[in-house]
């Protein structure tokens, strides 16, 4: 039986994933979508906004967040879903967890990879986070798990731009990239955005394309530079605080390792392996193409925190130069040193 593709959808307090998710449980897309969405308390009154008509399965979790410290929850209710579908008493292709605003949404990722049940009847397709335009720039400083929800994001989706200039949009979606250069950004006008936009997005499948700006560090009137060693060295992005955010100090954020020549695959094994076991916790997401010594084929690569696999890629083009790119995401990550043992895995 082939996989349900499972959505995560996020986003602070207030930036309009429920009016999102309304939206698409109205539209007329022909897919039958299975919700699992909760708030704080025994009352949820997103139950009360939420369509009530339509074909879509609602399964409502009152116990806390879907989150760490209620991950077994999510599992029940992955699990029983399944069960009731297998028995005839559902029907749904595809299933859509809204986390609490406050929520990390990096444990809530882990359970499909870590339970083996879940693991054996879904699968994570991505993570689309919802920004706030008129109030992220405040939350992104004053809040952690503003800054988790965009670093784990496969689609970010920008609401309420209207309420704000375009110049101050501008400026949010810098940020954005620099603490998430991996994640396309779309504007929705109140929760009106193409279901294609959020559901089969395949951010998270180890062969689809690794979307990474590979321009979003080097020079711009933004105040970046980008700064290139020898032709024998490894390209690596230093990075400048804009001049215009200088007060913006993300504990997270983003780096991009490049280079053209093949990594040893003993050393590149060990080393991040050991960066795994060292600041696992601290990595939100990473992902990368790699190329392998005696390798003809891409090897791709991806994690979140201290889970980690690779797939083998298509065969690289005759057309193209075999190049190893990787993106690292996290909380103040030593990037020096990431750098600096990934030369070291170079042959």
């Amino acid at each position: 039986m082939a996989l349900t593709p499972a959505t995560i959808l996020t986003g602070f307090l207030g930036a309009g994933k429920t009016t999102l998710l309304n939206r698409i449980l109205q539209e007329n897309h022909g897919f039958k979508i299975a919700v699992i969405e909760n708030e704080f308390g025994q009352e949820n009154i997103d139950n009360e906004i939420l369509v009530q008509d339509s074909n879509e399965q609602i399964v409502e979790m009152n116990n806390g967040c879907i989150c760490c410290t209620v991950r077994g929850d999510l599992i029940v209710a992955l699990n029983t879903l399944m069960q009731k579908k297998q028995a005839g008493i559902l029907d749904f292709d595809k299933v859509i967890i809204e986390t609490t605003g406050l929520a990390n949404p990096g444990p809530v990722a882990q359970t499909f990879f870590v339970d083996e049940e879940v693991g054996l009847h879904y699968m994570l397709d991505a993570v689309v986070t919802v920004v706030d335009a008129k109030h992220a720039m405040t939350q992104l400083d004053q809040h952690e798990e503003a800054q988790r929800q965009v670093g784990f994001a496969d689609k970010i989706l920008i609401s309420k731009a209207d309420l704000v200039a375009a110049d101050e949009v501008t400026h949010l979606k810098h940020r954005l990239l620099k603490i998430n250069p991996r994640a396309p950004m779309t504007s929705v006008d109140f929760g009106q955005v193409d279901v294609a936009e959020v559901l089969n997005l395949k951010g998270f499948n180890l062969n689809a394309k690794l979307e990474i700006d590979p321009d979003f560090l080097e020079t711009d009137d933004h105040g970046h530079e980008h700064v290139n060693c020898d032709e024998h060295c490894t390209h690596e992005h230093h990075q400048h605080v804009d001049h215009h955010h200088s007060h913006h100090s993300d504990e997270i954020a983003a780096f991009v390792f490049k280079t053209q020549r093949p990594f040893n695959t003993e050393r590149l094994d060990y080393f991040l392996g050991g960066l795994v076991q060292v600041y696992g916790p601290r990595m939100l997401r990473y992902k990368g193409v790699l190329y392998m010594e005696h390798a003809d084929r891409k090897v791709i690569f991806q994690g979140v925190h201290q889970i980690m696999g690779t797939d083998i890629g298509g065969k690289w083009e005759e057309s193209e130069i075999p190049e190893s790119k990787m993106v690292f995401i996290g909380k103040n990550l030593p990037k020096e040193i990431f750098i600096q043992g990934l030369e070291q895995c170079l042959v």
